[in-house]
């Protein structure tokens, strides 16, 4: 079971905490209903254990004190309203927390000025951020060893992203809950709470080191491996050799790691290929079926629409909608 901790402050924003927990109760009933594993502890603590007062006038109570915070392997933070300092003032034992969670290995995702969290403890230090716009000038001059990246709305550093905004936040929920439950529980997310298409998070973000939410180092080599030869013949057999174990270790410790075989990652890999290519090439379907390694058009079709729950030209469809309609 992964844990996923809300960190509740008065005065802060409510959306950047009920929309990406509206998102992950979404994925977890997604995940049931498709039977797979990896059931989600959703905590909200504040710094006291009390009520916090937010700016829309409706106060959030928490589950715990961050005294008794469990360990957390995703945690989010808030944005709050305007200065954040008087706050900052007040947050000695969160940005405390904050390292000891990040030395341990949680991905933390912090929105708007929220980020000052992060940085105030320490974790931006000569890595990339960014900031709601209205908050650059400040941040820029309060964290001058932090990389602010304004032309971004979202930056990955490692486990920790920063959100310029709520909708940012919610392509980094989207992110997260593909690498938890794999794309078809991100994609039915996605398409219940954004209508449009929007362009995928590795497309968007400013990153500096690649996110696997586990620690085993020779499996994050193997994803990156696989997505590196994702459009060739894929023996899993010869893949296990290279990393020097048996085809049977190879898979137990790949699905302990990520929670899906190498031969479903592989395959979330190239559908995830050919959704990027569908929606910015002009290739025919059946050359993109052949680029990300698929003689076969109708087992390529099957798998795309197992994954996302449309054919590919369905989506394609979709897409070239959405992007290049003209109003008349």
């Amino acid at each position: 079971m992964r844990t996923v901790t809300f960190v509740l402050i008065d005065q802060m924003l409510a959306t950047g905490t009920v929309l990406p927990l509206e998102m992950l109760r979404g994925a977890q009933s997604r995940a049931r209903a498709e039977g797979k594993e990896g059931p989600l502890k959703i905590v909200t603590v504040s710094l006291d254990g009390k009520p916090v007062a937010t700016r829309s006038g409706f106060p959030l109570t928490p589950d715990a004190a961050l005294a008794d915070a469990p360990d957390s392997d995703i945690i989010y933070l808030p944005a709050l309203w305007r200065n954040p300092r008087p706050a900052l003032r007040r947050s000695a034992a969160l940005q405390q927390w904050l390292r000891q969670q990040a030395e341990a290995g949680a991905a933390i995702s912090a929105v708007g000025t929220g980020v000052c969290f992060l940085a105030e403890a320490g974790l931006l230090d000569g890595k990339p951020a960014t900031t709601h716009w209205h908050y650059f000038e400040r941040f820029a001059a309060d964290y001058p060893q932090v990389k602010l990246k304004r032309q971004y709305f979202i930056t990955q550093a490692d486990k920790l992203f920063c959100a310029a905004s709520v909708n940012a936040l919610a392509d980094v929920t989207v992110h997260l809950i593909r690498q938890l439950y794999g794309p078809s529980v991100a994609s039915h997310v996605e398409r219940n709470f954004s209508h449009e298409i929007r362009r995928p998070f590795e497309e968007i973000a400013y990153s500096e080191g690649s996110v696997h939410l586990h620690p085993d180092e020779e499996i994050v080599q193997a994803q990156t491996w696989l997505k590196e030869h994702c459009s060739e013949e894929v023996r899993l057999s010869e893949v296990a050799g290279h990393f020097d174990m048996s085809v049977r270790s190879f898979n137990r410790r790949f699905k302990l790691a990520t929670g899906q075989t190498p031969l479903q990652y592989l395959q979330n890999v190239r559908v995830d290929m050919a959704r990027e290519l569908l929606q910015s090439s002009n290739l025919s379907v059946n050359e993109i079926a052949e680029k990300v390694g698929y003689q076969d058009m109708g087992h390529f079709t099957a798998l795309f629409k197992k994954f996302l729950a449309t054919t590919p030209s369905e989506y394609r469809t979709t897409v070239r909608a959405k992007l290049f309609r003209v109003n008349t």
